[in-house]
C-alpha cells in the first residue's frame, strides 16, 4: 500500500509498523529502501527473507543526524568525522567500527558497521519519528530482490513486493544510485563503492588520501552492492563504447530485434525491434535515469540491453560501476 510520505499521518502510521517490527518501503534521496528497525532481529530477518539477501551480507543503517552514530559505532576516527560534516545528510555511507552487541544482525555479523544520514525530507521526518518512538536507526537495503536493479520510485517497490507492502511516496529519487560508500575501519578512508560523492570531494573533505581497497593487505569489511554481479535485469546488459554500439547495430540491420540501447547519440535508421533512450551527457543526470532505464527496457520485454560505456572521468565512477555489476 502506497501512502503520501509528505502527510503527518502517514509517517505516523510508518512509525507504528517499524516499532511493531515491521518492514516499510522507504524514499531516500539515492534509492528506495526495505526498512526495519536496525536493532529488531526478527525484523531484520524479515528483511533478508523478503529479498532473498544472504544473511551474511550487511545493510547499511540509516540514522537522523551524527548525534545517533555513537549507539552504533564505538569509534569515529577524525577523518570519518569531517567526512559527516561535509556531506550529512547526503549520499555518504561509513563502515565503523560497531558497538558490541548491537545491531548484529544488521551487520552480517561483523565488527563493523556501515551508517548514513540521508537527506531526502520524508526519510529525515520518519527517522526523527522513530527516534522519538525509541528506534534509534532503521537498516535498509535497496527494495528490491537481491541483486536486481534498484527502485527509484514507490511503483518500482510496489512491483517488487506487492500491495502487503506498506510503501512512503516521496517521489522519483534525487541521485538514482546508491550512496557512496567509505570504510573507516583501517586507519585511513578506503572507497569500497563510488557514488555521487567523488574521490576528490572525499579526499578535499576529510584532508586524507582515499585508498582502494586492493592496495591495502587488511581484508575490507563486507559491503553493501559490492558484489561482482549486481543491479542486474532479466535482460543482458552488454557496455561497450558508442562506435563500437552504433557499428554493431549498422551491421544488424533490420534484423535487429527485442534489443534496448540507451546510448547518447540516437542510431542511425533504427530498426523497428530496437528501443533507443537517451543517455543524458551529464554524469547526475545519467545517474538519477539509470535505474529506471533499465527497468523500462526490462518491462518492454527486451532481450539484451546495450550501454554506451560512460567516460572515465571521476564523476562518472558511481554510473560505470553499477554498469559493471549489470553486466557481469
Amino acid at each position: 500500500m502506497i501512502l503520501n510520505g509528505q502527510d503527518a499521518a502517514s509517517i505516523a502510521q510508518a512509525v507504528q509498523t517499524l516499532v511493531a517490527g515491521g518492514l516499510l518501503g522507504l524514499p531516500t534521496e539515492t534509492v528506495y529502501g526495505l526498512a526495519a528497525d536496525a536493532t529488531n532481529e526478527q525484523a531484520i530477518a524479515g528483511i533478508f527473507a523478503a529479498k532473498g539477501r544472504p544473511a551474511d551480507h550487511p545493510l547499511i543503517v540509516h540514522v537522523a543526524g551524527a548525534e545517533q552514530v555513537p549507539v552504533f559505532a564505538s569509534e569515529v576516527p577524525a577523518f570519518a568525522q569531517r567526512l559527516m560534516d561535509a556531506f550529512w545528510p547526503g549520499p555518504l555511507t561509513l563502515i565503523l567500527p560497531r558497538r558490541e552487541g548491537v545491531a548484529t544482525a544488521s551487520a552480517g555479523g561483523q565488527n563493523s558497521i556501515g551508517l548514513r544520514c540521508p537527506s531526502h525530507p520524508v526519510a529525515q521526518a520518519l527517522l526523527r519519528a522513530c527516534s522519538a518512538s525509541g528506534l534509534a536507526g532503521l537498516s535498509a537495503p535497496s527494495a528490491n530482490k537481491f541483486g536486481r536493479v534498484s527502485p527509484t520510485t514507490a511503483a518500482h517497490v510496489q512491483s517488487e513486493f506487492g500491495d502487503a507492502l506498506l510503501i512512503l511516496d516521496g517521489g522519483a529519487c534525487e541521485v538514482g544510485i546508491e550512496s557512496t560508500i567509505v570504510d573507516c575501519t583501517r586507519g585511513v578512508p578506503v572507497l569500497l563503492r563510488p557514488g555521487r560523492i567523488t574521490r576528490d570531494q572525499i579526499e578535499a573533505a576529510c584532508g586524507v588520501s582515499l585508498q582502494d581497497p586492493q592496495t591495502l593487505t587488511q581484508a575490507a569489511p563486507k559491503a553493501s552492492g559490492t558484489l561482482e554481479s549486481h543491479y542486474a535485469p532479466r535482460a543482458k546488459v552488454r557496455v561497450m563504447p558508442g562506435d563500437e554500439l552504433h557499428q554493431r547495430l549498422q551491421t544488424l540491420g533490420v534484423h535487429a530485434n527485442n534489443l534496448g540501447v540507451w546510448s547518447r547519440a540516437a542510431p542511425a535508421d533504427l530498426s523497428a525491434g530496437v528501443l533507443w533512450r537517451a543517455q543524458a551527457p551529464q554524469a547526475a543526470q545519467a545517474a538519477h535515469d539509470l535505474f529506471a532505464v533499465l527497468r523500462a527496457l526490462d518491462a518492454r520485454g527486451v532481450m539484451q540491453i546495450w550501454v554506451e560505456q560512460p567516460p572515465e572521468t571521476p564523476e562518472w565512477e558511481g554510473v560505470a560501476d553499477r554498469l559493471r555489476r549489470a553486466a557481469a
